[in-house]
């Protein structure tokens, strides 16, 4: 297993984090999303993690209305102090009206919650699930910090910000001498590439960590959607498709892996998708989950899976993403005889 820290902190993490969103089985289904995982399955897929070196979990409240926090609390019983333990809030968690949103009434009532749930006096890294537009985030800020000055949570990070808001945030943090965020979990892959334009330059300019949701692109990295077969023999993205990814280009980056995978003999398109990523150097940690405890060997072996040169270069030419003004204009926002006197590359995106 790879490791790394966590942003600018020194907490060591493993580069493969088990998510758990799969996990709460006979839970509602969630837009179309079914949860697949009992507790049996539960305590074998973290167990095979733990045994594998991955000391990084990741869950939410939101997940299976609490059910996957519980089913991951009790996988991990006695050997919680081995682990980093990140769970979100934000998301509706119940039919009740103030039941999600970053107000401190929320925010403090539901990590309260999380922690009877996850069976632990504290979280490692709380992560706000995503933006609220009613919420001042001043107050989302103090809840933050009051929290980790209680000792029930020790880091804060974020999800599914702009890069705006997630700077507007910081600075108000800074301003106020509050915690401040030390990571953020964006969706990055292959077929979501979005966040080259400005999120992880800001990431890197903030010092903050990377963890990547849905690197797989919803499962459609794992080579089984082909234009023969468009629903996966009826795979997750028939029913749940948040991604909204370019079908055709796909199937041209799942040719691609397939080839790449087989010049790895028993490398799978899912290892090298996932290896692409583990490459960039301004990824911390890449989430993956499974729907069945089979998967997960399959998904850990990207962590020792090394690609050529070649094999990148040739991913990325395959699924750079369009030019987009401001972002075209940054090869030109330095001069080229500047720069050769100062022996420095050019300004470009990642």
């Amino acid at each position: 297993m790879q490791y790394t820290t966590l942003g600018r902190t020194g907490v060591v993490v493993s580069r493969l984090v088990l998510g758990t969103m799969t996990f709460g089985v006979g839970a509602p289904s969630t837009r179309g999303f079914t949860y697949t995982i009992d507790q049996e399955q539960a305590n074998q897929i973290v167990s095979q993690a733990l045994d594998a070196g991955i000391n990084f979990f990741d869950t939410a409240d939101a997940y299976a209305q609490g059910r996957s926090e519980e089913l991951l609390g009790h996988a991990l019983g006695t050997r919680r102090s081995e682990v980093i333990l990140a769970t979100k809030v934000g998301a509706r968690v119940s039919s009740q009206l103030h039941d999600t949103g970053l107000s401190a009434r929320h925010i403090i009532a539901a990590v309260e919650a999380s922690l009877k749930r996850l069976k632990t006096d504290s979280i490692d890294l709380l992560q706000l699930h995503r933006p609220d537009a009613l919420t001042p985030f001043e107050e989302t800020a103090q809840a933050f910090d009051d929290l980790i000055r209680r000792g029930l949570v020790r880091y804060i990070g974020y999800s599914n910000l702009s890069a705006w808001q997630a700077a507007k945030a910081l600075a108000i943090q800074q301003a106020q001498h509050f915690a401040h965020f030390v990571s953020a979990q964006m969706h990055y892959s292959l077929l979501g590439r979005d966040i080259e334009y400005e999120i992880i330059p800001f990431l890197q300019d903030a010092g903050l960590g990377l963890l990547v949701w849905s690197p797989l692109a919803g499962g459609f990295l794992t080579g089984k959607y082909t234009r023969e077969n468009p629903t996966g023999s009826n795979g997750r993205l028939a029913s749940f498709d948040v991604l909204n990814i370019d079908r055709e280009q796909g199937y041209q980056v799942n040719d691609l892996l397939r080839k790449i995978a087989g010049a790895h003999g028993e490398a799978t398109p899912a290892q090298v998708a996932l290896a692409w990523l583990l490459s960039k150097p301004y990824v911390t940690s890449v989430i993956v989950g499974v729907s069945k405890p089979q998967q997960f060997a399959d998904n850990v072996a990207a962590a020792t899976l090394v690609l050529a040169e070649e094999e990148l270069e040739a991913l990325d030419a395959l699924t750079t993403p369009k030019p987009l003004y401001p972002y075209s204009m940054l090869t030109r926002s330095t001069d080229p005889q500047i720069q050769q006197a100062l022996q420095r590359p050019s300004a470009a995106t990642p």
